[in-house]
């Protein structure tokens, strides 16, 4: 596998010989705010690469830094190893902090050499040096991270991580440029499985292609033994913390019986008992034709686009941003239950009532980095199917309901996170590689590696430099305005969303199972190369 030759565009065979055009961005407006916040890096302004008829003298630049950032995701190491190539042959060192953003402050670094780099080609995983969530946002700490680059003599800093990463990184480029340190040059790298770091010209993140692969295969195996054992509904809850991009992408691979999209429902302001009865329903009708057994794909986000829920989580986010120090001081959940609910509004009141214990101490206590909800660990799944029974044994008394119900549940969200990358993933990371040594050669700063057109083959792929701040908004982060990259939600009406939504129906009335088979690397293209269905679809609809 490690011997896999990667594609990639020919233009990046030779980044001195690469020249950038800059053209204005299609992307939305950005609020004032952000402006102000990256006053000295903030642009509109795109950049093309094109092939320059004069190669530069000379490197301009001798040392470069990458950062692992956030979660892991298939073909973080083929970045690096696209870097590397890039920069190795102009004479270039590149050096790797370790564990994350915190091993820049501890100016824990060293020098990948040749022999390392082809020990992690198309490997899976970020062991090669490591990954952390921390954050360079203080003042202290962005005073620090410009000091360790300044004395240890980089040139440029490459932050691989999502969309709070990256964030980051245009915050520590703005901080350079805004202490006069114009000669270091930050550059990010879209990655996350979840695949909500998208926009027109970020088609998708790094990792959700061989993250979804690895989960359709799981689903195809559980649907074959729905098949086979007739007597089960599966319920299997699918990473996508904001956006439903992967439950999308498996359903078209695998074709469930059903499959909520959370944006869908959001559209639709279907509350949790509607949407419950649009599950009962559906398995009443598929036992009146003697089918007691069914595949259901659900989202990890959806709770937050359920209308009653999303009020909830955002008066909950609020109130214990607000009262994190009082509340901390109550000893008993059941104490900490009752002040809370005292605090809420009277819907908002009502729906934590309704649900679980268990739900509710989720809701509670289990909070993300910037002090939020954390949605992730919120057991959706259970939640709907606790009530769907509730709903098919109401429907059993009335005489409405005749068939058998017996149900298993499952969570896939760790299990894709360090597969071996898909060969679309290899190509388009080590592709990505090389388009942000580019960009650190031209000592560009605030900008993005991106790549498009990735429907087409790899030497068709258009590699851009996207500056950061313009995918910027303004969000609430520990009860606090702060500028971060607007998450890419599934848009409704995309083409991959108008297959999906003309084929379920037929896929809840009859069995239409996909059966995938596990991730092929190597074999005939149109076995082992294709990009995630997504893609495909969104582009023939261009």
């Amino acid at each position: 596998r490690r011997k896999y030759k990667n594609q990639y565009p020919e233009i990046l065979s030779d980044i001195s010989q690469i020249e950038f055009k800059s053209e204005e961005s299609k992307l939305p407006a950005v609020s004032s705010d952000v402006k102000e916040k990256f006053s000295h890096t903030f642009s509109t302004k795109i950049a093309s690469f094109y092939k320059s008829s004069v190669a530069q003298s000379k490197p301009s630049i001798k040392k470069v830094g990458v950062v692992l950032s956030g979660g892991q995701a298939p073909g973080g190491h083929n970045v690096i190893c696209g870097m590397f190539d890039a920069l190795h042959d102009k004479g270039v060192e590149l050096h790797g902090f370790r564990m994350g953003p915190a091993g820049i402050l501890k100016a824990d670094y060293f020098r990948l050499t040749q022999k390392l780099i082809d020990s992690f080609r198309n490997t899976g995983g970020f062991d090669m040096l490591g990954s952390g969530r921390g954050k360079i946002e203080s003042d202290q700490d962005l005073e620090k991270c410009l000091a360790i680059l300044k004395d240890h003599q980089f040139d440029s800093l490459v932050v691989i991580g999502g969309d709070d990463s990256n964030t980051n990184a245009a915050v520590i480029a703005e901080y350079l440029k805004s202490k006069g340190e114009d000669d270091i040059s930050v550059v990010g790298v879209p990655k996350t499985i979840d695949g909500d770091l998208q926009n027109d010209y970020v088609e998708m993140s790094f990792g959700f292609d061989s993250a979804t692969k690895l989960y359709s295969e799981l689903i195809s195996n559980i649907s074959r033994d729905a098949i086979s054992a007739k007597k089960y509904y599966h319920f299997i809850r699918l990473m996508g913390r904001a956006a439903s991009h992967i439950t999308l992408e498996c359903s078209l691979q695998t074709r469930p019986n059903i499959a909520l999209i959370s944006e869908e429902n959001a559209a639709q302001n279907k509350t949790l008992n509607e949407l419950v009865a649009d599950i009962g329903e559906a398995v009443i009708d598929r036992a009146n034709r003697g089918l007691n057994y069914g595949i259901i794909l659900i989202p990890e986000g959806l709770i937050e686009q359920i209308p009653e829920f999303s009020h909830l989580i955002h008066e909950l986010n609020q109130l214990l941003a607000d009262e994190a120090g009082y509340i901390d001081t109550l000893i008993s959940f059941s104490a900490k239950s009752e002040h809370i609910n005292k605090k809420l509004n009277k819907d908002a009141s009502y729906t934590l009532s309704s649900i679980p214990m268990n739900i509710q101490r989720q809701l509670f206590f289990d909070r993300d980095p910037h002090g939020n909800v954390q949605v992730s660990r919120i057991e959706t799944e259970k939640l709907l199917l606790e009530m769907l029974e509730a709903y098919l044994d109401e429907k059993r008394a009335k005489g409405h309901f005749i068939g058998k119900f017996s149900s298993q549940t499952h969570f896939f969200g760790y299990e894709g996170r360090c597969v071996a990358p898909t060969n679309f993933d290899a190509n388009y990371c080590y592709s990505l590689g090389r388009t942000a040594a580019a960009i650190a050669w031209q000592k560009w700063t605030g900008y993005m590696a991106v790549n498009s057109k990735l429907g087409l083959e790899p030497k068709d792929w258009e590699p851009k430099a996207i500056p950061i701040s313009s995918m910027m908004a303004m969000e609430t982060r520990n009860g606090k305005l702060k500028p971060v990259i607007t998450k890419a939600l599934v848009q409704v009406d995309r083409p991959a969303m108008e297959c999906f939504k003309k084929h379920r129906s037929a896929w809840l009335k009859e069995d239409h199972y996909r059966f995938v088979g596990g991730i092929q690397y190597f074999g005939p293209s149109e076995l082992c190369d294709q990009p995630p269905m997504v893609v495909q679809l969104d582009c023939e609809g261009k």
